[in-house]
């Protein structure tokens, strides 16, 4: 009995190690190409692969070794087929990527940012090029939906839209590809997402129609392109309203109101602090509440969001919950 409970911690012990090699592995794999590649056919020979990509064959073989250790494929030399929970995996590669791309250097450092006098409160040890590039994906897993439901339910023509913490500006474009007389520009505080944003927008055939501006959402100043936004949307980075306080997210909303003088509607889509048990937390869940706790980040509840609304000059339309990882949810404000 005694070596079998010793065997079983064993195997426990390297579970948790295994799945953390994964982690990378999945975010690699879908970095690269070959998780798209193997969901599509459900076979795939990474030895070819990665001779066609320009890869190091036996690393590209320990990827899926990796995948395959945690139940995911199966392996036949170089050789690997897709098992039942790869598809499930699949659906949620993207908080794979915003953990180890996105944010490998935050939890690296944790024993330097455990440390008070290391807690600046800022988002140096993250890429936020991988954040962008794993939250446009994210997007569509948790908010599209019941953020396209929100834009129809808009009960006024607009044609001027902007997006605040805009990324690599996905959402900005999309809105204007479903509404082809609009135009838009997109704010976020990050030049690499800029950079990223005004590339794709470029390639995608928006550049005349989007804008885009590097900008503090917290602390933005009157500009010529925001005097006629009708339509303001933001997600995934209303959190950042609360830096410093309850006071501090009032003041934010106050100032969009005087920044966007025309908007008539603000749509904030975001997590909010979850109270979910230990043991029951669905995948990203700890990933993000621990992450924005080592930055000093506060994350709110949905009734702290709630109270602040009025004060901060904007009327509640409606609160949609999705709550499927993070508390995620999307307000209606007019």
């Amino acid at each position: 009995m005694t070596v079998d409970i010793a065997q079983g911690n064993a195997r426990g012990i390297a579970s948790i190690y295994n799945s953390a090699v994964a982690a990378w592995a999945i975010a690699a794999a879908w970095e690269i190409g070959a998780l798209d590649e193997l969901h599509r056919a459900r076979t795939l020979d990474t030895a070819e692969f990665a001779g066609r990509n320009g890869l190091d064959p036996q690393s590209t073989t320990g990827l899926f070794r990796a995948l395959a250790a945690v139940g995911l494929v199966t392996r036949d030399g170089a050789v690997v087929h897709t098992l039942d929970a790869f598809d499930d995996m699949y659906r949620n590669k993207s908080f794979f990527h915003w953990l180890t791309r996105g944010s490998a250097e935050l939890f690296r450092q944790i024993p330097s940012v455990l440390r008070i006098e290391n807690r600046t409160g800022d988002d140096c040890h993250r890429d936020p090029a991988a954040i962008a590039y794993a939250c446009r994906e994210i997007d569509q897993v948790t908010y599209a939906p019941t953020f396209w439901a929100a834009v129809d339910r808009v009960d006024f023509p607009f044609t001027r839209v902007a997006d605040l913490g805009c990324g690599s500006g996905a959402r900005l474009m999309q809105v204007l590809d479903r509404h082809p007389g609009t135009t838009g520009v997109g704010v976020d505080i990050a030049q690499p997402s800029i950079d990223v944003a005004r590339k794709e927008a470029t390639e995608a055939g928006f550049a005349d129609r989007a804008d885009f501006v590097q900008g503090d959402v917290l602390s933005l100043e009157p500009r010529p392109e925001y005097a006629d936004i009708e339509l303001l949307t933001c997600f995934m980075m209303g959190h950042d309203f609360w830096h410093g306080g309850r006071d501090n997210c009032v003041a934010t909303l106050r100032r969009l109101r005087e920044v966007f003088p025309a908007a008539r509607r603000l749509l904030i889509g975001d997590a909010t602090r979850t109270a979910l048990p230990d043991t029951e937390l669905p995948v990203f869940t700890l990933g993000f509440e621990l992450g924005h706790d080592l930055m000093g980040t506060f994350l709110p509840t949905i009734e702290d969001w709630e109270s602040v609304f009025e004060e901060g000059g904007w009327k509640l339309v409606r609160t949609n919950r999705i709550e499927m990882t993070v508390g995620e949810v999307i307000f209606e404000l007019a």
